[in-house]
């Protein structure tokens, strides 16, 4: 189970690897809504890590149609698996829509260092100390960046970090076919 694990992740970190250089592994995008996009990642992370307790609010008002792939899916995994791994035992993922949707990751962790965050989305950037690490919010920095977005990182003063990830609707919304514009 360990093994296929780590195949797994293996995978996810090559196809992110591709992404940023603008290819893939052939995983076609999909049609989804935010909300099933959201709800969906939600539940299979949280059945994946199965983490002692998982806080999830979809507060977005609008569900606008989108096309998602395994990069924005990615994405999302990569900073909710480095918010467990800093907190193991709370972590929050909250999503609102506006103008722009915005994900939020939050944990109770010891929070990123001062390098950490002037770095942030620099390769190898962690204070882990092992091989890859710092290769998934690097990605994910990319991930977002490719959309016309951002990957914001802060710590709270209360202690823990929050991860927050603006991506523009227009990136990611499918345009209705029957609103040309004209009444």
């Amino acid at each position: 189970r360990d093994m296929q694990a780590q195949v797994a992740r293996c995978k996810s970190i090559a196809t992110n690897i591709l992404m940023a250089a603008g290819e893939t592994r052939a995983e076609a995008p999909t049609e989804t809504t935010l909300h099933a996009l959201f709800d969906e990642l939600a539940h299979e992370w949280e059945q994946a890590r199965n983490p002692p307790r998982f806080d999830y609010r979809n507060q977005s008002g609008p569900d606008p149609r989108i096309v998602t792939d395994a990069g924005l899916r990615q994405m999302v995994f990569n900073v909710l698996d480095n918010a467990l791994e800093a907190s193991p035992d709370w972590v929050a993922l909250g999503v609102r829509c506006e103008d722009d949707a915005v994900v939020v990751v939050a944990d109770a962790g010891p929070g990123f260092e001062p390098g950490i965050l002037q770095r942030l989305g620099t390769p190898y950037n962690s204070s882990k100390g092992r091989p890859g690490g710092g290769l998934g919010l690097f990605l994910s920095v990319n991930v977002a960046r490719t959309l016309g977005g951002r990957l914001q990182a802060e710590n709270r003063p209360q202690g823990g970090a929050v991860v927050t990830v603006t991506l523009p609707l227009a990136a990611i919304a499918i345009e209705d076919p029957d609103d040309d514009g004209q009444e």
